[in-house]
């Protein structure tokens, strides 16, 4: 196990975690809010989460982003899980209160913050199209359910995955008047919002979606973020879409996990514009 400084109750667990910029947002949310505390990035052997978790817990740690690849780990390890959580099937948020480990899922309310309150989108009564069916795009399902669209489809490569996750997720479905599954080349219709959860923008790949998806009233949202814009940004933006990467949406998963430590919810304007002035 990575030592970790004997002052921070907080951590981002992963493998590889040097990239990591949760220290750096969460340093600036405390400062921000006058919250006292500290925050690490530690490194977990891959085959060593759980004990890294424990070893972290008895040295006094209080909390604990997971990031890539102990997400399931997380889930498994925790005594709790809030209603997102479990939905998502992944946790990437732990809070440590004695015996008990909570775990969390803060990635799609962080999505839907970013989009709602900072990009001024409302999504009530909207049709969107989620492109992908892994962790990503299961992770923030409820989030956006909740949020009671018109109609949420979900699109992927292949149909039998996807098909899955709509039935797994119509339990949850209170909002959407429509929650439905397609393969990529099905997708015909125009979107108010366009979401891309695959991980093709980090092979500078695009989904294989038609044009059609997109128009002067839709935006489209990579959960991808770089210096520049991504491919599918790019194809979207050609074809008359508004584009967003997902800066904000880092940004506020992470203000969430903060609020669920701290009980206190940081503004993230200046965070949000410092990081993007650092790509």
């Amino acid at each position: 196990m990575t030592a970790v400084p004997s002052f921070a109750a907080y951590v981002v667990i992963g493998n590889p975690i040097a990239h990591s910029k949760s220290p750096d947002i969460h340093a600036r949310f405390a400062a921000a809010t006058g919250q006292d505390m500290e925050y690490a990035r530690l490194l977990a052997p891959l085959d060593g989460f759980v004990a890294t978790v424990r070893e972290f817990v008895a040295q006094g740690g209080r909390g604990a982003n997971v990031t890539v690849p102990f997400k399931l780990e997380a889930y498994a390890l925790a005594s709790k899980l809030t209603a997102r959580a479990k939905a998502a099937g992944a946790v990437n948020t732990l809070k440590f209160d004695g015996d008990e480990i909570l775990g969390d899922n803060t990635d799609g309310v962080g999505l839907v913050n970013d989009i709602v309150l900072n990009a001024g989108f409302d999504l009530a009564h909207k049709k969107i199209l989620l492109l992908g069916a892994g962790g990503a795009a299961r992770g923030v399902l409820l989030p956006l359910l909740e949020c009671r669209p018109a109609q949420l489809t979900i699109a992927n490569r292949t149909t039998a995955k996807v098909l899955e996750l709509v039935q797994q997720f119509q339990q949850y479905n209170v909002g959407a008047r429509t929650l439905s599954a397609c393969g990529f080349a099905e997708v015909q219709q125009q979107y108010d919002l366009v979401i891309n959860a695959t991980s093709a923008s980090l092979q500078a790949e695009l989904p294989p979606i038609s044009a059609s998806a997109f128009g002067p009233a839709t935006l489209a949202y990579d959960m991808m973020y770089g210096a520049q814009p991504t491919v599918f940004m790019q194809f979207a933006a050609a074809h008359g879409a508004q584009v967003r990467d997902g800066l904000g949406m880092l940004v506020e998963q992470a203000a969430e996990s903060f609020f669920v430590w701290r009980g206190v919810r940081p503004h993230t304007d200046a965070v949000f514009a410092a990081l993007r002035a650092q790509l």
